[in-house]
């Protein structure tokens, strides 16, 4: 490539440290000298191939990016590149990239580009200096023409942070993907919103460490279903299938890439984009993209454990059945947490009894009138499905002590929870 004047200043700052060098050349014992020392401050200058980079921008701005990215970033990491952010300037904009290897995530902001270039930077060091800088602020990030320094300057403040190669940031390469489709944040902010808390946490059963969502048929009618479970319960959401979804693979779509997919919704309306493919998910949120790996697994037939026989219905006020499940649970044993439901007709008794601390019993009244029962559960996921529930009452489809109860809003409603008992 040939010298001009408009990529000239891309190598003035190497140039005026050649004058210095060959100073201290010209001075140097003649025997000391040699061609490596021009080497070395080559290398010195072009290593990282990023050039000198800077960039100025709004701390709001750059603050909002770095929170959506660095999260991605686990706190201790043993290769060191997957501890930083990857940072490019050009065009008007700088583009942030954060990845575990399993998840990753873009954002493009609007910017002032002095100089191209690209670095990486320690994600959460980072994002704690951007926080802490005053309101308002602009926030200027250059590269020095030392090896691995970046200096940060804000109003009178300077951080010069340890940078390393931008060459050396890993890309998840998402490849083709297969199916391409829309829908609104908020509906895919209920799919997770209302099954997530249903995903287990054991990694011996990995392909149940994530939400499976598919494609079904129902009453002639497509829908787009989402469904989780940990072996004790099963949560299953569906809406009608966006355009473009029909025929999609079924997919386990993993817990954290779940989690930072619901940060990430912040206008109910806003429309999200979604490709998929076997293997990989991509969804773009405007200016964010977040990219992960599915889970490589086979989630079980939950159709057969859903009960369509309960023939025992009773409707209770979720807000009162709530607060007592959480007021009599409190001496309940952190172990078992086990919480009795003794059904008469009109009248539900809950109780639990824990040999330390004592027992505890509370009446409601409800809307039963079928036969005495009496069945347990466990507190903490009565509570976590009654919270998830949209209307004021819930109704429970039971069977006997020993088989699992079917709660919904209503019949038909889009949401389907399935509990195990607990013996007690």
């Amino acid at each position: 490539m040939g010298l001009s004047w408009q990529n000239f200043g891309d190598f003035w700052p190497c140039f005026a440290q050649l004058e210095q060098v060959a100073l201290a050349l010209a001075s140097a014992p003649r025997q000391s000298r040699g061609p490596g020392d021009l080497r070395r401050h080559f290398a010195l200058c072009f290593e990282d191939g990023s050039g000198p980079m800077k960039v100025t921008l709004e701390r709001a701005a750059l603050l909002k990016s770095l929170g959506h990215v660095h999260r991605v970033v686990e706190r201790r990491n043993t290769i060191p590149i997957l501890a930083n952010v990857l940072l490019q300037a050009a065009n008007g904009q700088l583009v942030l990239k954060a990845t575990d290897l399993d998840l990753e995530v873009t954002e493009t902001v609007p910017a002032d580009i002095g100089q191209a270039g690209a670095t990486t930077l320690p994600a959460h060091v980072l994002y704690d200096i951007v926080r802490k800088l005053p309101d308002g602020a602009q926030v200027s990030l250059e590269l020095t023409g030392e090896a691995g320094q970046l200096l940060l300057r804000s109003g009178r403040s300077r951080f010069n942070l340890q940078s390393l190669p931008e060459s050396d940031f890993p890309d998840l390469n998402a490849g083709d993907l297969s199916h391409r489709f829309a829908l609104a944040a908020g509906d895919l902010k209920k799919l997770i919103e209302k099954t997530q808390f249903a995903i287990s946490t054991e990694e011996t059963r990995y392909y149940l460490n994530g939400i499976y969502v598919h494609t079904t048929d129902v009453d002639g009618h497509v829908m787009l279903r989402a469904v989780a479970t940990d072996g004790h319960r099963l949560a299953r959401v569906e809406i009608p299938a966006p355009a473009g979804s029909a025929g999609m693979p079924g997919i386990i779509i993993p817990r954290k890439a779940v989690a930072e997919v619901l940060k990430l919704v912040e206008d109910a309306n806003a429309e999200v984009a979604v490709e998929l493919s076997t293997t990989k998910i991509r969804f773009t949120f405007g200016d964010v993209v977040l990219t992960s790996k599915l889970i490589d697994g086979t989630f079980p037939d939950y159709a057969r454990v859903i009960p369509a026989n309960n023939d025992k219905r009773l409707v209770i006020d979720c807000a009162p059945f709530a607060a007592a499940v959480d007021r009599v649970s409190t001496i309940s044993s952190e172990r078992g947490r086990a919480v009795k439901l003794a059904l008469t007709d009109g009248r539900l008794t809950l109780s639990v009894t824990n040999p330390d601390s004592g027992s505890a019993t509370e009446e409601i009244e409800v809307d039963y009138d079928s036969g005495p029962l009496e069945i347990g559960f466990n507190a903490r996921y009565l509570l976590d499905i009654t919270s998830q529930l949209d209307s004021d009452t819930a109704l429970f489809k039971l069977a006997d002590a020993g088989s699992p109860t079917l709660i919904q809003d209503r019949d038909g409603a889009a949401a389907l929870y399935v509990l195990m008992p607990m013996r007690v």
